[in-house]
């Protein structure tokens, strides 16, 4: 029996540097790509897509090799601009659908749903939700695992590469370690797993399953946490590693929108969202953006400095507004509106007489949290948010 009730997601992306340059230039789609090293064969791999995985290539492997096993494989240099660019936006998305994110790499990180999901079942929806906005916003694909803790999580999103979900309920943990391979377990490599098949070792429900003077004399200070993780147990909370630097929410639309009212009602909506964040992260904004993307997928940026910092939805509200009243939208369409709250400020902020109205709109906003994040977005509403019509 698994003790922790957590509820943990691990969230990897698929051949992150490549997919992102398959994603950037038409002409690499369906073709073996190489980030790193040199068709001369300098070098070594930093990333492959799955065309070059399926010839043998991977990371780490000298691009020698990989030149044999993949003669007609694309190389290109590593660009950690436009990398850390799209592990940004990533990122992004994860924060709206948790406010306790670890990331680990530039390409994964583990979300704490605990208190925000109600169960695994409402964790499988939001992963769903995750790798359907990384696939329609960024053209690009995720795998994830979901888990009473990181280490079921991370192994879920590891089972069914690329583009994955895999989902680890508490009653399922024994059923599914069991049979894995003991080098799935974090700390055992190759030469550690050969020692523990000399000693019959070879399965997670083998390590579960050892005698502990077995698992000793083999992985020494390991064994204890060896043949904890073999039986689904982790402890190790899920630790944001720094505060937030700024928050966002945005929405692609099923249609296009024409309608600058609608647009509007959008961004209203969109400015609540905003500001339940950074009351959530106890934190206000001195910097207020908006986004939006048109039908062809080109994309507009505007932002604007406050005189103060802010986090009150009218504020956030009436600034996205002016935002884009200032685009020129000509005749096209708008597929995604988005808003982000930047140069963020952590901590109490300066008292005034309205704190009382402050605190209270606050508490309202985190019950309109719950009732939407519960019942669904479109559970309550405020009245500026609907249209005419029924």
């Amino acid at each position: 029996m698994v003790p922790s009730q957590r509820i943990i997601l691990h969230v990897d992306m698929d051949a992150f540097y490549a997919a992102v340059e398959q994603r950037d230039r038409a002409e690499l789609r369906g073709r073996p790509v190489i980030v790193g090293g040199t068709p001369e064969g300098r070098g070594v791999v930093s990333a492959a897509s799955y065309e070059a995985r399926e010839r043998g290539v991977h990371s780490a492997m000298p691009a020698a090799q990989a030149v044999r096993l993949c003669p007609d494989g694309v190389f290109l240099p590593v660009d950690f601009r436009k990398y850390r660019a799209a592990s940004e936006q990533v990122m992004e998305i994860l924060a709206r659908h948790s406010d306790c994110i670890e990331q680990v790499s530039i390409d994964e990180a583990f979300l704490d749903l605990t208190g925000r999901a109600r169960d695994f079942r409402d964790a499988e929806r939001t992963a769903k939700r995750i790798r359907r906005e990384v696939k329609s916003d960024l053209k690009l694909t995720a795998s994830i695992g979901a888990g009473p803790n990181k280490f079921l999580a991370k192994l879920g999103s590891e089972h069914q590469k690329p583009d994955g979900l895999v989902v680890i309920r508490p009653d399922q943990v024994e059923g599914f370690l069991a049979p894995l391979p003991v080098q799935k377990i974090w700390g055992v490599g190759p030469k550690t797993a050969a020692r523990l098949e000399t000693a019959g070792v070879k399965t997670i429900g083998d390590v579960a399953a050892a005698p502990v003077a077995t698992l000793h004399q083999v992985l020494g200070a390991w064994a204890d946490v060896a043949r904890e993780l073999a039986r689904g147990i982790d402890e190790r909370p899920v630790e944001p590693v720094r505060e937030a630097k700024s928050v966002s929410a945005e929405h692609t639309f099923p249609n296009d929108l024409f309608d600058m009212a609608e647009m509007r009602r959008a961004l209203a909506a969109l400015s609540e969202d905003v500001a339940g964040r950074l009351a959530r992260e106890d934190a206000r904004a001195r910097t207020v953006g908006v986004k939006v993307r048109f039908a062809d997928f080109r994309t507009i940026t505007r932002q604007t400095k406050l005189a103060e910092p802010a986090d009150q939805p009218a504020v956030i509200r009436r600034i996205a507004h002016e935002l884009l009243d200032a685009v020129d939208r000509g005749e096209e369409g708008v597929r995604l509106l988005g808003i982000r709250a930047a140069d963020l400020e952590h901590g109490p902020g300066q008292l005034s007489l309205f704190d009382e109205k402050a605190q209270r709109r606050g508490q309202l906003e985190r019950t309109l949290t719950y009732l939407r994040r519960r019942y669904g977005p479109d559970a309550v509403r405020w009245a500026r948010e609907i249209g005419e019509g029924p």
